[in-house]
């Protein structure tokens, strides 16, 4: 019963489908003539108007047409290969659906009929190698009418022959290893043939798919690598004839990333020396492939130069890392062949005076490789410069042709350095007997650095007409690449010293820092920090003064006293003094620092926390011969010396605000006046024997009346000033009258 209910079904839809399909060709008969009475009457139309008539700017929008900028053709070669991807999809999901579901169902009617024992292994392969190829024949019959779909269809067909091969060999055990390659080698070269035949872009991506896919079906888990890749080869060679002579671009692409799969896996799995011979060949081909359009058009086009970039990268990975593993010599003649062939396309473009994006770009490369070369020479960590050099390319390239792709996937790369370049510093913890600077670690982080300077110099050059969400990576980068600088210099200067005690490490570590950012604050205009960063800067930088001087001044001193280090590091901490000097005297006014009124007070609590410590040590070093005398002194000098040391610098800040216009001077000045006060009559008086009490009331007395005298004289010069201005300004009005 349940069969005659499905005959009757399809009796149905063979009658619904023919109908549908006759009312279809009457329509279509229809548009025809329409589009047919449209066009007579156009051309009748045109007749009417003379060439002649054409206008000036009409003409010169024509040449402008003809004419258009390099960029431009970038640009919307750059929009050809992804739009009709997307528009391919929405128009074409049903048919794609639809023939998927065909395979689905006709896989689960083998099944079912398996499962009944209607047919045995022989004759299910059969009527699975005759489905596909009735799949395949339907497609045929419908090319001339519908291209598209005809080409889908065939692709499902093609698809069936691949599973039907595949299941035959690994579930059935009809035929040999040998048999199953073969066969799946045939239907790729069929399936090639169609789609070149057909012309049909579609059909050869199904292609291609099922035959880098073929080797998986019938594998049995032995590696036969070099037999892999010289199918591989073959695949590529015949993409490639393919894409010189119907322009297809797609099918390099799935070829590219396919082959580099396989090629990253060998390599990893079992590095053997044949491998390189496969990353030449693969380099060639895909050379080849990328420099079509250079060689018929005269021009690179966006996804050309970026797989120009991909190849060159991936393949001196490989290869390096292929010698590093077998630990062969010279590993630099990869990147010095890569870099003499751009150079010799280089040179072909300078010969020829062309100097547009094809130029830039093989200059870049060849640069980058060249770069990479001596980086591993120094055995440099692969990786980490691979990628960062290849950053610094796309950043450049992005520069050259403003095109946002280069862009991105700079955005993309530039993380997995810094994680690479983070992962490398890890090591200085096994690192041993590592030789100054000239050691892997170092120079790692010398190539990241360098090009992430160099990314600095690209991206202040780079136009101004950027989105906000591109400036606000932008200044992600800015911050991240001078934090790479810092931490490269301090990580190489911590494993050297590693073996100090650990006050002197982190003296050395603060000194490093101060400097670093002093130098930033010495260079800022060429280094071209905004005011914002540059504040930031200085309030860090006064930050770590007040840190340096409590925690790293007094543990040196302490060593010192306990004859831990010789005197000589209390000399090399106390250098931080020539950049503090420098910057509050000559930096500190030409900047944006001042416009916070907080600023004066931040600057004040740095000074008086640096002038206060450096009177501690010295006073210790002179006074203090073991530990236990340093308790002592210390108390000594907080109860009478730090008043009076504290007395003086609000005498001072008076005497500046009242001088100039920073008033907030004078307000640091008496509010570090009051807590002196409230400091004597609170604490000190209560820890102090006579004679210190009446010796430190007698100096701050004088002290404060000092500072009064000079505040009451200081206001009434500033009141005579007032008064001399005002009368120099009355007669002046009275000479104009």
């Amino acid at each position: 019963m349940m069969y005659i209910l499905i005959a009757i079904l399809c009796i149905i839809i063979i009658i619904l489908f023919s109908t549908l399909n006759k009312r279809i060709r009457n329509l279509e008969n229809e548009i025809f003539e329409i589009k047919k009475n449209l066009t007579d009457i156009k051309d009748n139309e045109v007749k009417d108007f003379s060439v002649n008539q054409l206008s000036p700017a009409a003409d010169k929008n024509s040449e402008k047409d003809e004419n258009p900028f390099e960029t431009q053709e970038l640009q919307a070669e750059d929009k050809i290969h992804v739009s009709p991807v997307f528009d391919f999809l929405k128009q074409n999901a049903l048919a794609i659906v639809g023939i998927f579901t065909l395979v689905l169902g006709i896989a689960y009617f083998v099944k079912y009929a398996v499962d009944n024992n209607w047919i045995g292994e022989a004759a299910r392969a059969g009527i699975g190698f005759a489905a596909g190829t009735l799949i395949i024949g339907t497609g045929h019959f419908l090319r001339k009418n519908y291209n598209v779909f005809a080409s889908i269809i065939t692709g499902g067909g093609i698809a069936v022959l691949y599973f039907t091969a595949t299941i035959a060999f690994r579930e059935y055990h009809l035929f040999s290893q040998n048999t199953a390659f073969l066969m799946t080698c045939l239907i790729t070269v069929v399936s090639i043939f169609l789609s070149y035949y057909y012309k049909s872009e579609i059909l050869i991506i199904f292609s291609l798919i099922g035959g880098f896919l073929a080797p998986l079906m019938i594998s049995t888990g032995q590696s036969n690598y070099p037999f892999l890749f010289i199918y591989i080869t073959l695949i590529n060679t015949g993409m490639l004839a393919v894409a010189f002579l119907r322009g297809w671009k797609s099918i390099g692409w799935i070829a590219f990333i396919f082959t580099s799969i396989y090629l990253g896996y060998w390599t990893i799995a079992t590095p053997e020396f044949i491998t390189v011979y496969f990353y030449a060949v693969s380099y060639i081909v895909f050379y080849a492939f990328a420099l079509q359009n250079y060689f018929t058009k005269k021009n690179l086009f966006p996804w050309d130069i970026l797989m120009l970039v991909l190849i060159n990268f991936t393949g001196v990975i490989g290869t390096v890392y292929i010698f590093k593993q077998l630990q062969y010599d010279p590993i630099i003649i990869f990147p010095s062949g890569f870099a003499l062939l751009n150079s010799f396309l280089l040179y072909r473009e300078h010969t020829e005076k062309r100097f547009g994006t094809a130029y830039s770009v093989f200059s870049g490369i060849a640069v980058s490789l060249v770069t990479v070369a001596f980086a591993l020479q120094f055995r440099a960590n692969l990786i980490t410069c691979v990628w960062a050099v290849e950053a610094t390319l796309l950043l450049f390239i992005w520069k050259k042709t403003e095109l946002r792709i280069f862009r991105n996937f700079f955005y993309i790369i530039f993380p997995l350095v810094i994680i690479a370049q983070m992962m490398t510093w890890t090591k200085y913890m096994d690192a041993k007997n590592l030789n100054i600077i000239f050691n892997p670690l170092f120079l790692t982080s010398s190539v990241t650095a360098c090009t992430a300077f160099i990314n600095l110099l690209l991206l202040k050059k780079l136009p101004e007409r950027r989105e906000n969400n591109s400036r606000f990576f932008e200044n992600i980068f800015t911050a991240v690449s001078y934090a790479i600088f810092y931490t490269a210099i301090l990580l190489e200067i911590i494993y050297h010293i590693s073996g100090k005690p650990l006050i002197v490490i982190f003296s050395i570590g603060m000194l490093f820092s101060l400097y670093y950012i002093f130098a930033m604050l010495l260079f800022r205009k060429k280094f071209d920090i905004n005011h914002t960063l540059e504040v930031g800067l200085i309030y860090i930088f006064f930050s770590l003064i007040i840190i340096n001087t409590i925690i790293a001044g007094t543990g040196i001193i302490t060593h010192i006293i306990m004859k831990d280090i010789d005197l000589n590091y209390y000399l090399m901490y106390g250098l931080y003094l020539i950049p503090m000097v420098y910057t509050a005297v000559k930096i500190l006014p030409g900047s944006y620092f001042f416009r916070i009124k907080l600023s004066y007070w931040f600057l004040a609590t740095a000074v008086v926390t640096a002038v206060s410590m450096e009177a501690y040590h010295i006073y210790l070093l002179i006074c203090s011969e073991n530990r236990a005398d340093m308790e002592q002194l210390e108390e000594y000098f907080t109860l009478l010396y730090l008043p009076i040391i504290w007395a003086v610098l609000a005498s001072i800040f008076i005497f500046k605000g009242l001088k100039t216009d920073a008033r907030e001077y004078g307000k640091a000045g008496f509010a570090l006046l009051g807590i002196t006060i409230v400091k004597l009559y609170l604490y000190d008086v209560w820890k102090m024997d006579n004679v210190s009490r009446i010796i430190a009331f007698i100096i701050l007395g004088i002290i404060l009346l000092l500072s009064s005298f000079l505040f009451q004289r200081l206001k009434n010069i500033v009141a005579t000033m007032v008064e001399k201005s005002d009368e120099k300004i009355e007669r002046n009005e009275t000479d104009m009258q």
